[in-house]
């Protein structure tokens, strides 16, 4: 009894050690998590800020176009025709008439859901393909990126214009053309990291538990290598808005009557020497826009560096 009566002593003078403020014993619940401190190393990137907050500003533009578009999308006056930025015109008319203002912020709403929709199609596909292989490695790894390579070398131009003529033009289409060609990135680069989950400790522990493969790539790979896959999400969006802009330059994206912000450059360059507000309008928007993404994602590339340590 007395040696009970000892040793709830000693349990109860270690655990007022632990509470004791003054004892240098760190709390761990104190302490910040990753993504907290990559939050903020992110906050103080003003490049990054500053995309991310011109990223912002142009979705709810977006989502509010109907609502604060001056003039409405088809008002078209043939008589008054092209004429340069004024009070009631900010952006100018084109050679119909048609507010420039107006035709830039439709514009921009098709541009953005191409380039979020492109890249969710790409996220899913490249993240479950690039992890499935890299989970498996060996033979069933091998024969995966033999196709991703050899999907790599088909000419996209090509493959799009292949998949036109038999299934014909629509939007749901462009977002399934681009994103059969960016997924491929995508998966290698969560191959890569996955490849080096597999071998740390807590893959071993699962395996030990006798969890699933289903569970092990769901619960425990994927979440782990969001770092890289969120960097190259903001990296990629930027991508498919210029393959979008150049397959609308080429007339093979977005059809009339819908317009894209590479469609207005487009119809720019046609008359640049007679209208050049016509070009330099669409041309501003989706080059900040490109800007904004390319910042933001330097800086999640920055601030979700594991080895970047606190100043």
């Amino acid at each position: 009894m007395r040696d009970s009566i000892f040793n709830r002593l000693r349990i109860d003078t270690f655990v007022t050690l632990l509470t004791d403020g003054d004892t240098g014993i760190p709390d761990v619940t104190a302490q910040s998590s990753l993504w907290r401190d990559a939050w903020r190393r992110l906050a103080r990137n003003r490049a990054a800020v500053t995309g991310l907050g011109i990223l912002c500003v142009l979705g709810i533009v977006a989502l509010a176009t109907p609502w604060i578009a001056p003039h409405g999308y088809d008002d078209q006056d043939i008589l008054m025709g092209a004429t340069p930025p004024s009070g009631e015109h900010w952006f100018g008319t084109d050679q119909l008439g048609r507010d420039l203002f107006t035709r830039v912020l439709y514009g921009g709403r098709i541009s953005l859901m191409v380039g979020l929709a492109a890249t969710a199609v790409s996220l899913v596909v490249g993240v479950l393909y690039g992890t499935i292989a890299g989970f498996s490695g060996g033979r069933v790894d091998s024969a995966m990126m033999r196709i991703v390579d050899i999907l790599y070398a088909l000419p996209f131009t090509i493959f799009v214009i292949i998949l036109m003529v038999f299934v014909g033009r629509n939007i749901v289409l462009l977002f399934v053309a681009i994103g059969a060609v960016e997924w491929l990135t995508m998966a290698r680069i969560v191959r890569g990291q996955v490849m080096s989950l597999r071998q740390k400790e807590f893959i071993e522990a699962c395996y030990v538990l006798g969890l699933r493969r289903r569970r092990i790539i769901l619960r425990h790979l994927i979440p782990n290598a969001l770092g890289p896959i969120i960097v190259y999400t903001t990296l990629t969006i930027p991508n498919v808005m210029l393959l979008e802009a150049f397959l609308s330059f080429l007339g093979l994206g977005v059809q009339a009557p819908m317009s894209s912000w590479g469609v207005l450059i487009n119809e720019g360059v046609e008359t640049m020497e007679e209208y050049p507000w016509l070009l330099i309008f669409p041309s501003i928007a989706l080059s900040v826009t490109l800007f904004a993404l390319n910042f933001l994602g330097d800086g999640l590339r920055d601030a979700l560096d594991p080895r970047v340590s606190e100043d």
